[in-house]
């Protein structure tokens, strides 16, 4: 077999793996129009994928493209089809999640955990953009269950819980990035619930019953040995009035963690030269986390150790930018970006399919109900005279 055949049957392989009917969609979502130099819609997701997967230029995906016979275009055709990709991607991707979802496990106690995080992609050189990729993960699956893309700065680029569409029983798990009341208000409007990390500089909390400002420092200092833990029921406050009400559960790190915390603030306020209020200090002695869980499904110790869990989406983040090479993107303009952004999303997504596949169904790594690169030929024996077999055919005995 030369590279050329081993090539196609590689990709017809990858594409069995590809939503049905998506070569229908490159034109139904408006992304092609006509097709010119490409002759077909595989042609065209080959070159894109040539320079999204493999990480070359423009100019050298044009380049491969042709030595392999898939497209002779120019480096500003194929610019120009990135761009109007875009709507196609999103589809895609869209079908991928839906598709993962399918096996998620059963939730936990009636409620689906879910991760949430963003990470920051920039564009190279000094005057390089960045985009923000808001990122969602199931437990304890770790698949992805949702992922927008917004720039950094202006409206609807924030880090807030309201980046993420939120179910009935879903519980969100996020960072202290996401501490924020408005973002609450969102998960609990929409009949979520939530355990998030409490940032000590935006916090305004009261009492339940009598609405007075609750001193949280005093009462985590009660905690005064490694490991101890305590809860307090507060309602939580937002600079523009919205409350949400819930727990504060708290535990106090180890001596080993509290030694490191002091010194990653102490290194923080060299580089941005700023002093160290002394209630920062007493907070970094604590893991402090905000929960709207009900307090006789779950314990205080069961929501700091479903906290412990979020760290699993960094995991996901670090192989997401290592494995698809997301560190950086391509600087050419709002709409190549972000096409760029999500072919690399399916691009991760594809591979979580056919890492299901070859973990769950079959040895030989792909569905052949859904596989149609080759005909299937019935009939046809082996004759054990002649020491030929059918290579590639199915025998039916």
């Amino acid at each position: 077999m030369d590279n050329a055949e081993i090539l196609n049957e590689n990709w017809d392989t990858l594409t069995s793996f590809f939503p049905e009917g998506w070569t229908k969609m490159g034109r139904e979502s408006g992304a092609i129009t006509r097709l010119r130099d490409f002759k077909s819609e595989e042609r065209l997701m080959r070159t894109l994928l040539i320079h999204v997967a493999n990480g070359y230029s423009l100019r050298e995906s044009v380049v491969v493209a042709k030595a392999a016979g898939i497209a002779d275009v120019s480096d500003v055709a194929l610019l120009k089809r990135l761009r109007s990709s875009l709507p196609w991607f999103e589809q895609l991707c869209g079908i991928l999640l839906r598709e993962s979802q399918l096996d998620l496990s059963q939730p936990h106690k009636g409620y689906c955990m879910r991760l949430v995080d963003s990470t920051l992609v920039k564009e190279p050189g000094k005057t390089g953009s960045q985009w923000r990729i808001h990122y969602s993960i199931a437990l304890p699956s770790l698949k992805c269950d949702s992922f927008k893309i917004t720039a950094t700065r202006g409206k609807g680029s924030a880090e807030t819980l309201k980046q993420y569409s939120i179910n009935e029983g879903d519980c969100i798990l996020g960072d202290r990035g996401f501490s924020h009341a408005t973002g609450f208000a969102h998960v609990r409007n929409n009949k979520g619930h939530l355990i998030v990390r409490v940032n000590s500089g935006s916090m305004l909390l009261f009492t339940p019953k009598a609405g007075k400002s609750l001193n949280l420092l005093a009462k985590l200092k009660r905690l005064d040995c490694s490991g101890r833990t305590g809860e307090w029921a507060v309602i939580f406050k937002g600079s523009d009035g919205i409350a949400v009400r819930g727990r504060i559960c708290g535990v106090r790190k180890s001596e080993q963690a509290i030694a490191l915390a002091h010194k990653k603030l102490q290194r923080d306020a060299v580089r941005k030269q700023k002093t160290i209020n002394p209630q920062t200090y007493e907070y970094a002695k604590y893991v402090i986390v905000f929960t709207t869980l009900p307090e006789e499904k779950f314990s205080t110790s069961e929501i700091l150790e479903w906290y412990r869990a979020r760290w699993q989406i960094e995991l996901v983040f670090k192989r997401l930018k290592s494995l698809a090479q997301m560190g950086h993107l391509p600087k050419h303009d709002e709409q190549a970006s972000r096409a760029w952004l999500y072919g690399k999303l399916f691009i991760a997504l594809i591979a979580e399919k056919i890492i299901r596949h070859a973990n769950d169904f079959s040895p030989w790594g792909y569905d052949l109900e859904i596989f149609k690169a080759s005909e299937q030929l019935e009939g046809v024996r082996f004759d054990p005279s002649s020491g030929d077999p059918c290579s590639g055919s199915s025998v039916v005995a």
